[in-house]
């Protein structure tokens, strides 16, 4: 179900990231890649590249803010799991035009298409905690 705008962007940014822990291929390729997938034209496309990059970028810092606010280390989480988190928290970090409600309903809503049975309720918890934590005045 390939969606439009940002969860567009969204969506492809979790499969371009799952990609990248499974195949261990890099930025640039994934985004060539991913140019050519026909949700690349419905979605917001600066915004795709926009959250790989970060996602890129900030990898341990996001890995970090797992660890802190999870329970489970980022190296045991399921890589769908795994690739959501980064976007949330790129997007709780970098992008505070985003509100918190809409960063963690959207990283649930790709958790349940993608991810494991009851991942999204992992996946909420964490948010949650992250969202009062890095933006408090939220």
């Amino acid at each position: 179900m390939k969606k439009s705008g940002r969860q567009g962007a969204r969506q492809l940014a979790v499969q371009a990231l799952y990609q990248a822990q499974i195949s261990a291929h890099e930025h640039d390729e994934l985004t060539r890649q991913f140019k050519d997938d026909p949700g690349y034209g419905k979605c917001e496309q600066s915004y795709f590249e926009q959250l790989l990059d970060e996602a890129f970028r900030h990898r341990e810092h996001l890995d970090n803010d797992i660890s802190e606010f999870g329970d489970i280390p980022p190296a045991q989480l399921d890589p769908v799991e795994h690739a959501v988190l980064w976007i949330a928290l790129a997007e709780l970090r970098f992008h505070d035009d985003v509100p918190v409600p809409v960063v963690i309903n959207e990283a649930i809503e790709l958790t349940k298409i993608f991810g494991a049975e009851g991942g999204h309720r992992f996946v909420n918890g964490l948010l949650d905690k992250a969202g009062r934590s890095l933006r408090p005045a939220a």
